[in-house]
């Protein structure tokens, strides 16, 4: 029986997010900024769809990556400035909306998936070494994602361009986002430290 839900665990997840994701665009603020926040939760799956049955990830490593796909599917339907944070907001006395810094934070704790991934190939000898490969990924990542962000919004020139690019008036946004995805990739490497998948199984 247990084996059979960690075997059906990523396609549960797989329905969720593609509920949620149909209600994100039915309820979307602008289809424009939904269709370019959502490009990149449509890549990952195509390319974890793709490849599942080469390599299948621990469940762990899957979860992970819904939480980040769920948080992206809600800053997409309201683009990410306006998705309905004040609570924390109020909270901590924020003078702006931080919810794409939790998004940031948690693709940050994927360094987990480039762990795994390059542990169970044999590609690094330890887990600690599989760690810094997967925190250093994460760093490199971030910097990109940042000129993407910036060049659309160059090129777009318009709310679409300033609504992915999410800076709300902050001149240090790119630096804090890569901050929380570093951070993010810290405790995704805390988190393969001590949930390691065995190389042996597809599974976890």
């Amino acid at each position: 029986m247990k084996k059979t839900l960690n075997l059906y665990f990523p396609l549960f997840l797989s329905v969720i997010l593609c509920v949620l994701t149909f209600i994100s665009y039915s309820n979307a603020y602008d289809t424009q900024v939904w269709w370019t926040e959502i490009a990149s939760v449509f890549f990952l799956l195509l390319i974890f769809g793709l490849t599942y049955k080469k390599f299948k990830f621990s469940n762990t490593a899957y979860f992970i990556l819904f939480a980040w796909c769920v948080l992206q599917v809600i800053g997409a339907q309201y683009t990410f400035e306006r998705v309905p944070f004040d609570y924390i907001t109020n909270l901590f006395g924020f003078e702006r909306n931080h919810y794409d810094r939790v998004a940031h934070f948690t693709i940050g704790c994927s360094s987990f998936l480039i762990s795994e991934f390059v542990y169970r190939k044999g590609f690094v000898s330890g887990k600690i070494i599989a760690i810094c490969f997967g925190i250093i990924f994460i760093m490199a990542m971030a910097n990109a994602w940042e000129l993407v962000e910036w060049i659309y919004a160059e090129v777009d020139g318009g709310s679409a361009g300033q609504a992915f690019l999410g800076s709300q008036g902050d001149i240090w946004d790119a630096q804090k986002d890569m901050l929380m995805d570093t951070l993010g990739a810290l405790l995704g490497g805390i988190i393969f430290y001590f949930f390691t998948p065995k190389k042996s199984h597809s599974l976890r």
